[in-house]
């Protein structure tokens, strides 16, 4: 290979050559026992979650709901989520009948939904014993089964055009269902306690795309590559 500019050639030779250093080290277990990309993962988590809690609103929200009443039959695959399923329900206060892999449904829909929140509340405070004591199984399929009923709810009062029932019942699902789910087991951290880090994780991020970008520019200078202008042909 014919290096035409050294000088920048050279450049491009260091900023690749630290580059890479410093991609070692992230991928390396030097913080707190993370590497770089589980480090940073993590603390986005942490940082999500801590602005992810609307159950509150959604509380407050629900007491609209006061009252109604509904009906719903819910088709599952599986016979044991059906029953798995029906014990939710029963511990909210609702009729249930299990016929085959069908679950029919009746009661108060703000009782419902506020035992649903009150398990995705239990399960975004990391408290999944409370939720598995209470049914009996895995905390975080009993969080699914809410999900999945609940979104088979939704569909028929959707269609029935009960449109605020169906809005309340969604709220629940995205806002308290499906936070406590993913943000389970993970600490929450406030955006204004670590301004500091976030602040110096996006200044790093940017810093060190360009770092290989400019990399790259010099080492094909280097060589020659470059891009240049052309000239506008005139017209005799």
């Amino acid at each position: 290979m014919l290096i035409k500019n050294k000088k920048p050639f050279s450049m491009g030779v260091v900023l690749a050559m630290t580059f890479l250093g410093v991609l070692l080290m992230i991928f390396s277990p030097v913080f707190k026992g993370q590497n770089g990309l589980m480090f940073a993962d993590d603390s986005f988590n942490k940082l999500a979650k801590g602005s992810s809690y609307f159950i509150p609103k959604v509380n407050e929200n629900l007491a609209k709901q006061a009252g109604k009443q509904f009906t719903a039959t819910v088709k599952f695959d599986d016979p044991e989520q059906v029953e798995n399923t029906a014990k939710l329900y029963t511990m909210a206060g609702a009729t249930v009948e299990v016929a085959g892999t069908e679950l029919k449904i009746s009661g108060d829909l703000s009782s419902v939904l506020k035992s649903a929140v009150n398990d995705a509340d239990a399960m975004y405070n990391n408290d999944g014993a409370a939720v598995s004591g209470k049914y009996g199984y895995d905390e975080k399929q009993a969080l699914k089964n809410w999900h999945y009923s609940l979104g088979k709810v939704e569909k028929g009062m959707k269609r029935d055009l009960l449109v605020a029932d169906a809005k309340a019942v969604n709220e629940v699902m995205k806002k308290a269902i499906e936070p406590g789910y993913n943000f389970y087991k993970i600490d929450a951290n406030k955006v204004a306690d670590h301004a500091g880090m976030l602040t110096g994780l996006l200044v790093f991020y940017v810093a060190y795309t360009m770092w290989w970008g400019f990399a790259i520019f010099y080492l094909f200078e280097g060589i020659g590559l470059t891009m240049k202008k052309s000239k506008v042909k005139k017209e005799a």
